[in-house]
């Protein structure tokens, strides 16, 4: 499983690392890669993340929308800002949005990313056609990310000049081989030859316990569904309680044997619950329309 996840993960950069035509870059202050033709989904990765780690997501919803991959701030290759909780975030998701005249878009969001589509479906509803949330839920969660911080501060102070000499800095610190080959997948050589973070490490640290927050705001009152691992953890009893108070129209799907990594550990049956519910609330809106 854990070879299977890495590999995954790995597969869905590299499949995006170079934009082209069908997959281009925006000039907003998000860097997005751009698939597909239809209506728009826009799809947020977790903490730590980019957009192209759910590239397997976005290849195959690309027949039948336009997908827009986003690295949100202080990820991948967009900007840096000192400060960013889930209102930032969900804020630079709707300004983006707005920018490209998208609206009312598909948003999916897997952890972190589950949460600043929550934030944005709360606040800016109009923007938010229906909603899907993978493996997260609108709670606080407690800290539980030290051994990773202590990682990637490791790698900060050693400077290594290898993905392997990063990795093995890291496994010192963390246990899952999976987190450490997903944290790899964020390393670029700078200009001296060194392995640096792509995200903004010193902003996570300080912003953290801010993201780890519940989303707030109005109750969202369109189609949404909560997809989440019955492996995992981060979706309990408590947690679809809080998010059927926030979205009275949410549908909930759990993957068997599969934990937080869903789109990765098992990507057919989260790219087929996806796709399914996104067909099945464009026609909705379609005839509402």
């Amino acid at each position: 499983m854990v070879t299977n996840l890495a590999a995954n993960l790995a597969a869905n950069l590299a499949a995006n690392k170079d934009p082209s035509e069908h997959n281009k870059v925006s000039d907003s202050a998000l860097h997005v890669s751009v698939s597909g033709t239809g209506p728009a989904v826009i799809l947020l990765h977790g903490l730590f993340g980019m957009g192209s780690n759910l590239g397997g997501l976005a290849r195959a919803l690309a027949s039948d929308f336009e997908v827009h991959q986003l690295d949100l701030p202080n990820h991948g290759r967009s900007l840096w800002q000192a400060n960013s909780d889930l209102g930032d975030l969900a804020s630079s998701v709707n300004a983006y949005i707005k920018s490209k005249e998208l609206g009312p878009v598909a948003l999916v969001g897997h952890s972190l990313g589950g949460k600043v589509a929550m934030q944005m479906a709360l606040t800016s509803p109009k923007e938010v056609g229906s909603l899907i949330v993978a493996d997260i839920a609108p709670v606080e969660y407690p800290a539980s990310h030290d051994a990773v911080f202590a990682a990637i501060a490791a790698v900060e102070a050693a400077r290594p000049t290898s993905r392997s000499e990063a990795g093995e800095l890291m496994r010192g610190f963390v246990s899952e081989a999976s987190v450490v080959q997903f944290l790899t997948l964020s390393l670029k050589r700078d200009v001296d030859g060194f392995y640096v973070w792509r995200f903004n490490a010193q902003a996570l640290r300080d912003n953290y316990e801010k993201l780890r927050k519940a989303p707030e705001g109005s109750q969202y009152s369109r189609a949404a569904l909560f997809i989440y691992g019955l492996d995992s953890t981060y979706v309990d009893e408590t947690g679809i309680a809080a998010a059927l108070r926030a979205f009275p129209q949410a549908r909930f799907e759990g993957i068997p044997d599969t934990g937080h990594w869903l789109h990765a550990e098992k990507p057919q049956a989260f790219n087929r619950a996806v796709l399914s519910f996104l067909k099945h609330s464009t026609r909705n809106e379609d005839r509402q329309g």
